[in-house]
Formats: structure tokens, C-alpha cells, sequence
């Protein structure tokens, strides 16, 4: 399937889509087709799964829109299927107050998975800015990744990048804090 026939964003609408990208497994089973198609058995070796669960993880994405079969082959009499994502990204309904950031989480898990002794690049920051500032770098940010996302090469390694600019909650001030 040449890329230019891939639309740029997936709106996740739906509870059954929901649903599906909220599962750590199918989230790195739609990494592992962010950039190249991949069969059943592909992706199982790639994640480490039993071909089975392999099976019924992207049963549930195509089910849900988000994977879809891009080729198919005949292999020893079987038919062998490719499945690729159904865009270049996926957008969430925004959580709402309280509710669990599905990325986030995922992001979190994928860092904690990571090989210790591998390179990282993590940072966390507490900034002051203005609403103009904070909608600059939140651009900014967006477009760095876009930039980077552009030049990715199916041949080289995975590289996840997250990022996350909020403006944190009040929290009530206690006896103890300063004025």
C-alpha cells in the first residue's frame, strides 16, 4: 500500500475502538505497523507473543478500524496476510478530568519495559509561562516530532518519543507551604 494512500489521522470514536488501542499489548502491536506491514507470525516474533494471541490482538484492531489487511500472499497453500495501520496516527477523545491519559499510560509501561542499560533521554521540567509561551512550545514540540517522524526509516531501530505540556491541577495549599 503506497503511504500516500494512508489518510494522516485515525479519530477514535467509538467504545469498541477505545477499547482497543486502551490494551498495552495492541498498542505495541500497532508500533510494530506504524512504519512497515507485518503478518501474524511477524508480529508475534517481533513482541515476543504466541502466534495465537498475536491473532487475536490484531483480529480486534482490524475489528475496530485501526489495522487493516494491506496484502495478502499464498504461502504452502495458506493464504498469509499483511495488516498495516489505517493512518499514520491515532487521536484520542480527550480523557476528561480525573480520566486515565491511555497514551500516557502506555508510554510509561513501553519506558519501564525499555532496556536499562540502553540510551534514554528522559526529563521532566516544571516551567512558568504565559498562554502564548505555553501554546509556542506545545507547537514547537509538535513540530520537532513531525520533523523527526518524516525522516523515520523503516530500517532503523524504534525510537518512541512522548511528550506531554499541561497545565497541572491546584492542588490545595497546606499549613507547611510557603507563601
Amino acid at each position: 500500500m503506497p503511504a500516500d494512500d494512508v489518510p494522516e489521522t485515525f479519530h477514535v470514536t467509538t467504545d469498541e475502538q477505545l477499547r482497543a488501542v486502551s490494551n498495552l499489548t495492541r498498542h505495541r502491536i500497532m508500533a510494530v505497523l506504524r512504519f512497515e506491514p507485518a503478518t501474524i507470525t511477524q508480529i508475534a516474533e517481533r513482541l515476543g507473543l504466541a502466534k495465537g494471541s498475536s491473532s487475536y490482538h490484531v483480529r480486534l484492531l482490524e475489528r475496530a478500524g485501526l489495522v487493516k489487511v494491506v496484502r495478502t500472499r499464498k504461502v504452502r497453500g495458506v493464504t498469509e496476510r499483511y495488516y498495516a495501520m489505517a493512518a499514520r496516527s491515532i487521536e484520542l477523545p480527550d480523557p476528561g478530568v480525573g480520566g486515565p491519559d491511555v497514551l500516557m499510560r502506555h508510554a510509561v509501561a513501553d519506558l519501564e519495559a525499555s532496556p536499562a542499560d540502553g540510551e534514554r533521554h528522559v526529563r521532566m521540567a516544571h516551567l512558568r509561562l504565559t498562554g502564548e509561551q505555553f501554546a509556542e512550545l506545545g507547537a514547537r514540540l509538535e513540530a520537532l516530532a513531525d520533523e523527526y517522524r518524516a525522516l523515520s526509516d523503516p530500517a532503523l531501530p524504534d525510537v518512541s518519543l512522548v511528550f506531554a505540556l499541561f497545565r497541572p491541577a491546584a492542588r490545595p495549599r497546606t499549613e507547611g507551604d510557603a507563601k
